[in-house]
């Protein structure tokens, strides 16, 4: 079960049609300083539907039809903004391939986009949140723990959560009688409409005969796993809650999604790695010019299975970092002026679709691991090894979520949080999620928010 209502986004697939067909009728009547007629309407309408599908696919992309995290609501503007130049480019690149229409609207399209990103913004940042539903799910929360308390934070924190834990119970602190009470309380009151629990707490175990009980007495109730609405919140797994039978029991391989994954990575990282080759006469000037060093450097990773890689990167630090970092555990290497800005646009990591056709590397998987930091990892982080099921990735759920990578040192406290990152992508894994994920990193290229 979720808790964020499907109608919600029905309402926002439909408030965004609304806007592109609004955006159009404004768009012309500045083109012509009139009303536009309705026939000069139809005409400019009949090809803008087709846009308007293609439109809506690349707003699901951009995560425009997922859960409205506070972060991800903190860079809605922008994200907007982003979307809708992609889609004007789309839509000159429709008009110029398919010229049965009889239309070049260069200006329209100018217009447009400056009409509509304000309208858009508008609709979802100030009209779609006044929308929804005001009254909001009441439930109660009973488990413990650093992710549940996490949990429990941002629920009472996040204005716009559609619903809220009308008290929450620490099963560390509190008695299993306390927990049967507000169990039984959790029966007889008719506004509390879910529990969320974690099933593998002991504390819980006596509750759930009550628990039960009241599941066929409300008209509306439902039982959650902590672990699973953590997930839908934060979208990572909170490693807390999970324990070996869990690993075990969801992330599995695939030798279908293995196969056609493979094909896909073959079909896009040829033609990538050909157009790729403009870059490197300018990257090897940069480097030349820079310090003089070497272009190229190869580093040993840890691939699927735990089998070694030899991976091939354009240099940007002041020599090849090889994880062994002393006791202080960061490295004494420092990365170059040009160094810098290749990591940004991501161009040091053009040379590894080369691994990704020999088969080293996927296009989305988990990060490629230093030997040295991945045998410090695998013996302090529960359930690091699990990552190692699939190849590693030149891009991932991780990397596109977790933004404070420990680059050139050891922290075990972040590599957790990233490590919970790639569960979650393990655990969702999908040709879909994969074609999200090259979307969005496609974005980050061009908007030139690398690392």
């Amino acid at each position: 079960m979720t808790l964020v209502p499907k109608r919600e986004y029905l309402l926002l697939l439909a408030g965004d049609i609304v806007v592109f067909v609004a955006s159009l009728w404004l768009t012309l009547a500045l083109r012509y300083l009139q009303a536009p007629s309705q026939a000069l309407f139809n005409t400019h309408l009949l090809p803008f539907l087709f846009l308007f599908g293609a439109w809506v696919v690349i707003f699901f992309f951009a995560g425009l039809y997922g859960r409205h995290t506070r972060l991800f609501r903190s860079r809605l503007p922008t994200t907007i903004l982003y979307t809708q130049a992609i889609n004007m480019a789309l839509a000159a690149l429709f008009f110029f391939l398919i010229p049965v229409f009889g239309l070049a609207p260069k200006t329209i399209l100018v217009l447009y986009l400056a009409v509509s990103f304000p309208l858009i913004a508008l609709w979802r940042v100030m009209l779609f949140p006044r929308l929804r539903s005001g009254r909001k799910l009441k439930g109660v929360l009973i488990a413990s723990g650093p992710d549940i308390a996490a949990l429990a934070s941002e629920v009472a924190t996040d204005p716009n959560s559609p619903f809220t834990f009308e008290y929450v119970v620490d099963t560390s602190k509190a008695p299993s009688h306390e927990v049967i009470q507000h169990a039984c309380r959790v029966a007889e009151e008719d506004d509390v409409s879910f529990l969320v629990v974690d099933f593998s707490d002991r504390a819980v175990s006596a509750a759930l005969p009550i628990v039960y009980d009241a599941a066929f007495r409300k008209r509306r109730f439902a039982l959650l796993e902590a672990s699973e609405l953590y997930q839908e919140i934060f979208e990572r797994e909170p490693l807390s809650l999970i324990n070996y039978e869990w690993v075990l029991a969801n992330i599995s391989a695939s030798r279908t999604y293995d196969v056609v994954k493979r094909i896909i990575d073959i079909a896009i990282a040829l033609p990538a790695l050909i157009i790729s080759f403009l870059f490197y006469p300018f990257v090897y000037l940069a480097i030349k010019l820079d310090d003089g060093g070497a272009l190229f450097i190869t580093q040993k990773r840890v691939g699927r299975f735990q089998k070694p890689i030899d991976i091939v990167k354009f240099r940007s630090m002041s020599g090849n970092d090889q994880g062994d970092y002393g006791e202080n555990g960061k490295s004494k290497l420092q990365v170059t002026r040009v160094g810098k800005w290749l990591r940004i646009l991501r161009l040091d990591e053009l040379p590894q679709l080369w691994n990704v056709l020999r088969g080293d590397l996927t296009l989305v998987g988990p990060r490629p691991e230093l030997p040295a930091l991945a045998a410090q990892y695998n013996a302090r982080i529960p359930y690091y090894n699990a990552r190692y099921l699939v190849s590693p990735g030149l891009t991932g759920w991780a990397q596109l979520r977790h933004d404070r990578h420990p680059h050139h040192g050891a922290d075990i406290a972040e590599t957790k949080e990233k490590l919970s990152y790639d569960l979650y992508y393990l655990k969702h894994r999908s040709l879909l999620l994969d074609i999200f994920i090259v979307l969005q990193t496609a974005r980050i290229m061009l908007t030139a928010r690398g690392s």
